[in-house]
Parts: structure tokens; sequence; C-alpha cells
């Protein structure tokens, strides 16, 4: 009889989780319906863009809405930063899903009716500011994704922490800013996530692709600064002074030997680029100094710690040979590099394959760009991936590059981003990936 009692118990609350679980068709449905506001939210954040440390009208926008889902909204977290808390009325895991809301120092030239007009200052020059890395659309689809878990809070099982994030694309000279600072403010004392999901959408995929690799998958990255300093003398007596600016070039051309000449490329690749020079006011004074800007992609500490060796010793040896002298400086808050976990990013890649069909899942080359969710996925096991935004049928290799004054979100690719972290999100909560015994 008590065997009998159990039994029906048990059947009981498996036909009970049965009905509470949230079904793929159901989440589709839901991302269908919410697809309108999500390009309404984006074309918002296009058309008044924010530079990093500075999003405010962004994180106004974006605790507005979280507070209007009955959501508890801590604002002001590394300075801009909106964070929110959606718990589930089952138990259950606790996720991260973050987006990115700043923009870039870019004049836009596309011919979008939402086109950015907006300007600000950038190292005290004033410029054109554009979502030229599709932070827009982060920030549209996380929004929509918290509003689809809330109608279903419940029947979700666990938590799910929603960080928007400021200044991924670096924060002002003498701030600090982005994830770093975040997670120094407590971020993960708010709620201690078992695993977290970011996506970024890309030119390097058509719309309805998405990407994404086990271990390394983007470089870190240093800021440099190297300034040389020479002699100040009339333009036309060169031999009067030492000028800086013929040591800087030959320094640039020496730096590039670092990567083809002294890296094994063929172990992980390397990038040293100059973005930036400065000297001179006049066409006929030579200046004392020239200052140069720039950026070191790696993908390990050796690789990093081999590359400022040799970029420090060419750079005072060829600054010296012309009586000059020359100091490499390295900006503070590197990105390390951005790590998928492994046994996750499998786990997620099936995930992904259910949401979205096998055909539109592959996986991703080494990258070379960077980005600070990195300090995140150092904390928590994470799974980052990159989502195609080129029109079908247009050639991705041709399209204009993330951070181009060109570059193009085809808002037919909304759906699918929204719904793949979507999935993840309701996957993961629902059924959690059992670690491997033989693991152990």
């Amino acid at each position: 009889m008590k065997a009998a009692i159990f039994l029906v118990l048990v059947l009981t609350c498996r036909a009970a989780i049965a009905q509470a679980e949230i079904s793929a068709a159901e989440l589709d449905a839901a991302a269908a319906a919410i697809e309108p506001r999500v390009i309404e939210w984006r074309r918002d954040f296009h058309r008044y863009p924010e530079l990093a440390n500075r999003e405010f009208r962004t994180s106004k926008k974006v605790a507005e809405h979280l507070r209007s889902l009955g959501l508890e909204v801590r604002t002001g977290m590394a300075h801009t930063g909106v964070v929110a808390v959606i718990e589930g009325k089952l138990p259950g895991p606790t996720i991260l899903l973050r987006a990115d809301m700043d923009a870039l120092p870019v004049t836009e030239k596309t011919d979008v009716p939402f086109r950015s007009a907006a300007t600000g200052e950038f190292r005290g020059r004033p410029v054109g500011v554009m979502h030229a890395c599709g932070h827009d659309a982060h920030t549209a689809i996380l929004m929509g994704v918290a509003e689809i878990l809330v109608r279903l809070r419940d029947r979700l099982p666990g938590k799910v922490l929603l960080v928007f994030q400021p200044a991924e694309e670096g924060v002002p000279e003498g701030e600090r800013g982005g994830a770093p600072l975040m997670l120094d403010e407590g971020l993960l004392d708010i709620e201690k996530p078992e695993a977290a999901f970011a996506l970024h959408v890309g030119s390097m995929l058509n719309s309805g692709q998405v990407m994404l690799r086990a271990g390394p998958l983007m470089a870190g990255s240093d800021f440099f600064k190297i300034v040389v300093t020479g002699r100040q003398s009339h333009g036309s007596r060169p031999w009067k002074g030492i000028d800086p600016i013929v040591v800087s070039a030959e320094i640039v051309g020496a730096l590039q030997s670092i990567v083809s000449r002294q890296t094994d490329i063929t172990d992980l690749p390397a990038v040293v680029t100059v973005g930036a020079i400065n000297g001179g006011v006049r066409h006929n004074i030579i200046p004392d100094s020239v200052e140069m800007l720039g950026t070191i992609r790696t993908f390990s500490e050796a690789s990093r710690a081999d590359v400022i060796e040799r970029m420090g010793r060419m750079a005072t040896n060829v600054a010296e040979a012309s009586g000059a002298t020359a100091t490499l400086e390295l900006m503070p808050a590197p990105n390390p590099p951005l790590v998928n976990d492994p046994a996750l990013t499998d786990w997620a890649t099936r995930s992904l394959k259910r949401t979205l069909g096998d055909g539109a899942v592959t996986t991703s080359r080494l990258l070379t760009v960077a980005e600070d969710f990195a300090y995140i996925a150092r904390m928590v096991p994470s799974v980052y991936y990159w989502v195609g935004v080129t029109p079908a049928g247009k050639d991705p290799a041709i399209a204009p590059d993330n951070h181009s004054d060109l570059f193009y979100v085809d808002e037919a690719a909304l759906p699918g981003a929204l719904r793949s972290l979507l999935g993840l999100a309701v996957d993961y909560l629902q059924s959690p990936p059992r670690p491997d015994p033989a693991s152990k």
C-alpha cells in the first residue's frame, strides 16, 4: 500500500514538472511577440549613442524598463551599470546574462533613418559617436530576454543575474570602468552564478549564423604609449636637432618585425599595431617629441610578456641609435584573453543547435579582437559567442567591419540572436549540464 502511494506521488510530481516545463515553442512565440519592441529599442539606442562611462540616457532607459517588469534594480555600478535579478518560483541554478551599452568615437556614414547625429569628446577632441560595434543590439536583446523571463517567472527555476555593462570599449584616460570595476564593486556578491553567457553581433557572419569556440576565443589586449624625445630645431636645418618624427617612423617599422620575424605564430598569433602618432604643430618646425599609441593582442601570458619585452628593447635601441630616447608605457587594466569553458561550450553548442538548427552553428577560429567579458569568464564558467548580422546573400568578407563608420546590423538577425540567448538561459535553468564523472 505504501509503495503504491509513493508511486502515485512520484508520478504526480513528474506530471507537475512536465506541465511546468517551458517549451521551445513557447519561447519561439514569446520571442516573435517581443521582436518589434526589441527593434524599436535598438533603433532608439542607435540614434542616441553614448561613449564609455557616459551611458546616462541608455542606462536610464534600461533601468526604467526593468523596473516596469517589477524588478528591483541597482544602478550606478561602475558609474552607469545596471543590474537586476530575476527570481524564478522554482528552485534551480543561478546564471549571469550580460550586455554592453557603450558606443564608439566614430562619425556614422550609414544611410539608415535612425542614423546617429550624436557628438562627444574623446581624448580632448570633439568626435562623432556611433554604435559601430552593435552594443545597441546587445542591450535591446537582453531587455527582450529579461521581459520574457519575467513573464515566465512562475514556471522558471533558479535566478538570472542581468548585467548591463558600461565601458566595454575602454575607459577615458584616468578613469576606471567596465567589467573589472563592476567585479570590484561586488557584482558577483549580488548573486553567485554557476554560469555566464553573452553574445556579440558581428559582420563576419551572415544573419542566422552563430559561432563559438571552446577554450581561447578572443585575444587579450594591451594599450601602449611610446614617447620619443629628440631635440627641436628649424625644419630647414634638421642637423641642428634630433628629429623624433623620423625616429618614430623607424620604430613603427621595427615593431612589425616582432610578429613577422621573432614570434612563433604557428603556436598562437600575436598582433602589434600603432594606431595613432602625434607630433609637431607646424610645417617648418621639427618637434622635440612624438607620442605613439597602439595595441598588443596575444593569447597567453607568456606570449604577452615576450612581446612587451621585445617592444621596449627595440624602441629604446632604435631611438638611441639616432641620439633620441624612447619610453614604452602600458596603460592600466589590460584585457586578458577571453576563454570559454570547454564543457559548458560543448553543452551550449548543443543548445544553440536545438534552437537555431545544426547548420546555423559553426566553430570559430581564434579572434584577435578583445572583450572585457574575459574578466567575468575568469571568475565564472562562461560561454561567449558571435551572431552574424550581415544580410543573407551578401559576402561577409566585404561587409564593413565592426568599428567601421559603415557598420550595419541587419535587423533580420535580431530574432535569432534573441532566441539564442533566451534558449541558453532557459535550457540551463531547466536542465543544467552535469559534470562528467570521467573528468574527476
